[in-house]
């Protein structure tokens, strides 16, 4: 290698002409370029299995860096649809709620037939679930709990998985008509 990295003097028939010794950076660039030409070609690298248990091949020029597989741990595949967050309006029906307002909150639906149900009512939090009815798709019943001990039930009817409407009647005997969609 240091026949390749050095020069040789020669001589000339000019005696003021020096002679020439490569800098260190021309044998770090003719170094860098030598190993890569001893390292480049054409790699094999096995990816995987086939059914029969043989390894199976990539072809590349350029090395390739198998993933990670961790054993033990399997791994998410989405399957069907996600879930979708919808707005939820209460408008009041009685007097006890008309002292309230209109509320607004929130339905998770998971697209599996049930969803997480969430509001604020008088400074509270009441956080739930709703539930689809079993014999029909589309009627559902919701129940929301506060830390103070205030709840609400409310039955529902979607007339799309991201649209619908229902009451709810809350602990307090406020009545509200409920609004679901996006």
């Amino acid at each position: 290698m240091n026949a390749i990295l050095t020069l040789q003097n020669h001589k000339t028939n000019n005696p003021k002409e020096k002679t020439h010794k490569p800098s260190s950076d021309a044998r770090f660039a003719v170094s860098a370029a030598f190993s890569a030409l001893l390292l480049s070609g054409c790699f094999a690298i096995p990816v995987g299995q086939d059914a029969s248990g043989n390894p199976v091949y990539v072809y590349s020029s350029a090395p390739v860096i198998p993933a990670q597989v961790t054993a033990g741990v399997p791994m998410v595949v989405p399957g069907g649809p996600m879930p979708q967050a919808l707005n939820v309006k209460l408008y009041p029906i009685n007097d006890v709620a008309n002292q309230t307002g209109v509320l607004t909150g929130e339905v998770t639906n998971m697209m599996t037939g049930k969803g997480r149900f969430t509001f604020n009512y008088q400074g509270e939090t009441l956080v739930g679930e709703a539930t689809r009815v079993d014999n029909d798709e589309r009627r559902g019943i919701a129940s929301a709990y506060g830390p103070r001990g205030t709840f609400a039930s409310c039955e529902y009817q979607m007339s799309s998985p991201k649209m619908g409407a229902g009451t709810c009647t809350f602990s307090n005997n406020a009545m509200y008509q409920m609004h679901i969609g996006i």
